[in-house]
């Protein structure tokens, strides 16, 4: 019998395992097993799977009108970028496909802005660690060592600093700086978060040196820390910000957010086939609308306190280290052994977790997981753990 995978280009390991179903914390494969699914396609599916608000809205959206083109507006499109303007105080947002897809507009409109606005200026300050995307100039603002070698020569224009180091993002601000990009918690990194103080000082910085603060929220939006963006755990109002994964639930839909001052993009600076299709952005209006209520923000807190404390208190019972991060995006520090055999060894007994350094843990469950799922969780990884 034929691989029936042999013709799927081979750009990341997968397990010889096909997926054909899923529903709120599960998935089902093509032989019937069932796996407790925590990563959610990398925070993508906060919802989980198969929510029924989301597929309310496909076959609704569907029966009408899929696409029209980015010609023309369309009115789930507009409801979608009214629900993410007020809800974040920013103005105009530009609806895409993808993460990389928003922050590579970020990179672009900032580079717009310095043009405009500060005699030309193009660099833009990121961290060590960071993850912005997988397209040219997002693995070029990456601090992911991983990407260093691959496709040379990368886009310049991009200084790196150390997370959290205030003396060094100050030094790295010049005149040719345009824009600081940051990611409130690096998740591909591991889980680190920036802290709320940094932040605070990083604006007030920025604001100072008259240049732009675009913070990159592709994981970290849409309720995954407990709040609907991360930035309002502190005091910070971004220049700029991105959002994805989440933001669709599922389906391919990202935003690019930039303030009334920010947004200087002109007609066909920047656009798109796909982008503000009212077929995905219906879907997103169902999410932002399911989201963002106090009460289901409120539970996401409330779940979260509870994982915090039943896997800090596994960890150290196995000798492990810390829980990192905040609300359901949170990682655990493995003193010993390889995170990737432990992740293999739970798929195997049913339950997926990532493993993003190879002595860390990322868990990325739905944000309406509950309780017994922690538990069912914790009760499956605790055989895997050295």
């Amino acid at each position: 019998m034929t691989n029936p995978t042999t013709h799927v280009m081979k750009v990341t390991k997968r397990p010889y395992v096909q997926m054909v179903e899923g529903k709120g914390s599960w998935l089902y494969d093509e032989d019937g097993r069932t796996y407790l699914d925590f990563v959610q396609g990398w925070a993508v599916n906060c919802l989980g799977h198969a929510h029924p608000v989301m597929l309310d809205a496909l076959q609704a959206q569907a029966s009408r009108l899929i696409n029209c083109s980015p010609s023309y507006y369309n009115a789930p499109m507009a409801r979608l970028a009214t629900l993410v303007a007020e809800s974040s105080g920013l103005h105009d947002v530009y609806l895409c496909n993808s993460g990389a897809e928003a922050n590579e507009g970020a990179i672009k409109l900032a580079r717009r802005w310095g043009q405009r606005h500060r005699g030309g200026a193009y660099e833009i300050v990121t961290t060590h660690g960071a993850f912005h995307g997988r397209t040219l100039a997002t693995m070029s603002a990456s601090g992911k060592t991983a990407f260093e070698p691959l496709f040379e020569p990368k886009v310049p224009g991009f200084v790196k600093v150390p997370l959290n180091d205030l003396d060094a993002m100050a030094a790295a601000i010049t005149d040719h700086t345009a824009a600081v990009m940051l990611e409130p918690i690096q998740g591909e990194a591991g889980v680190f978060p920036a802290d709320d103080a940094y932040l605070e000082t990083v604006r007030a910085l920025t604001r100072e040196r008259g240049v732009l603060l675009i913070l990159d929220e592709i994981q970290t939006g849409i309720g995954r820390t407990g709040r609907l963006y991360a930035f309002e755990h502190t005091s910070v109002r971004p220049d700029i910000f991105t959002l994805g994964k989440g933001l669709g639930g599922g389906v391919p839909l990202a935003a690019l957010v930039a303030s009334t001052d920010a947004s200087c993009f002109e007609p066909g600076d920047q656009g798109g086939t796909f982008g503000g299709s009212a077929l995905m952005t219906a879907v997103g209006c169902a999410v932002m609308d399911t989201v963002n209520r106090p009460e289901f923000l409120a539970t996401v807190r409330e779940t979260s306190d509870y994982f915090v404390r039943r896997l800090a208190e596994l960890a150290a019972s196995h000798g492990h280290g810390a829980v990192r991060g905040r609300g359901l995006l949170l990682a655990v520090a493995l003193t010993r052994g390889d995170a990737a055999a432990v992740v293999e060894h739970a798929f195997e007994r049913g339950l997926i977790i990532n493993a993003p350094r190879p002595d860390t843990l990322r868990f990325m469950p739905a944000l309406n997981v509950t309780r017994d799922e922690v538990d069912e969780m914790l009760k499956l990884l605790e055989p895997c753990l050295p």
